[in-house]
């Protein structure tokens, strides 16, 4: 039975996530497969799969992924990152196809994204870890950018 993507299991969890030699933030660390279905080809054949790279989280870094020997940055990345590029055509979540315009459209018409979102999961249907930049399940972004909206719903742009 394949895994779950969106529960991370105890033993997968790495505490050696790595400072961005860039912009100074701690960074995520980032299962190999991300990088391997994220990178663009001629990156990657320069990828040290022996090493452990981590996710900048930092919106104004250009870097997406790191390692100690290594920095990739955005124009390396084959998709858009949601972290490094406000449009509203980005996904926020990946597997599914959420946008933050769809995101913005479905709030309007009072549906639950994250519950759509949590019932696709449950199926086992996501896989974040090659779909989602950062390796992750990406429901903390959605739940994040939501409830933002939820904030500013008198604000005229939503």
């Amino acid at each position: 039975m394949m895994e779950d993507c969106c529960q991370v299991p105890a033993q997968k969890v790495q505490a050696d996530s790595l400072i961005c030699p860039v912009c100074q933030h701690q960074g995520k660390s980032v299962p190999l497969i991300t990088l391997k279905a994220m990178l663009t080809p001629s990156v990657l054949s320069i990828l040290d799969p022996s090493s452990s790279y981590s996710f900048c989280p930092n919106p104004a870094c250009e870097v997406v992924y790191f390692s100690h020997e290594q920095v990739f940055n955005k124009d390396a990345i084959k998709v858009s990152v949601y972290q490094k590029d406000e449009s509203s055509e980005v996904p926020v979540c990946y597997c599914f196809g959420w946008t933050r315009q769809r995101l913005i459209q479905a709030i309007r018409h009072k549906e639950n994204p994250a519950q759509r979102i949590s019932e696709q999961v449950k199926a086992n249907r996501c896989g974040c870890e090659v779909n989602n930049p950062q390796g992750s399940c990406c429901l903390g972004n959605v739940t994040t950018f939501v409830h933002g909206l939820n904030q500013s719903h008198n604000s005229p742009d939503v």
